[in-house]
């Protein structure tokens, strides 16, 4: 078995974990989130801890052990606390606005670029050039994040574009005449 579904989840307090066949369902502060578990991991709670294990010995149950233990700390981590990944916008007259539940992004383009915040989500602006994307889902953050600079990717010359805020943009030299 892998060393890190050896590692128990703790629980922390304010913290609901409900498991119905191969259906965790984990209630918190910031949401309610489920994971259907594979038949070959069983998840077991004691006390204030989940454990992971393998039904059997095969090769893919012992992978999948240590991915589903990752896949339940996650989202105990997401609603007990909540996931938070930043954006910062870099260029000239590039600019971001939320206006309910569209983020208008000016990116140097001829028009407008309108993004739909799905459920579950939260985006805030703390200044024109900065993006926070708060929720409890660690996958959908990420992806709504993902989402937002693939409209502007941060390009090696300038660095102008949409990057996240711990990104270190690799800059290229101009050509010399």
């Amino acid at each position: 078995m892998s060393r890190i579904a050896n590692i128990p989840i703790n629980i922390p307090t304010g913290v609901d974990v409900n498991i119905v066949g191969n259906l965790v369902t984990i209630k918190g502060s910031k949401g309610e989130l489920s994971h259907n578990v594979h038949p070959l991991i069983k998840v077991e709670q004691m006390d204030n801890t989940l454990k992971t294990s393998t039904k059997n010995d095969s090769k893919f149950a012992k992978a999948l052990s240590g991915t589903t233990r990752a896949l339940i700390q996650n989202i105990v981590m997401g609603v007990s606390e909540g996931f938070e990944r930043k954006l910062e916008i870099v260029g000239v007259g590039y600019r971001v606005a939320v206006s309910g539940k569209t983020l208008n992004l000016t990116l140097g383009f001829s028009h407008p670029v309108l993004f739909k915040i799905p459920e579950g989500i939260t985006i805030e602006t703390p200044s024109q050039t900065e993006i926070t994307i708060k929720g409890s889902d660690k996958q959908q953050v990420g992806q709504v994040a993902a989402d937002i600079r693939a409209y502007r990717r941060p390009e090696p010359y300038k660095g102008k574009g949409v990057r996240y805020l711990d990104e270190r943009i690799v800059r290229k030299e101009a050509k010399k005449a």
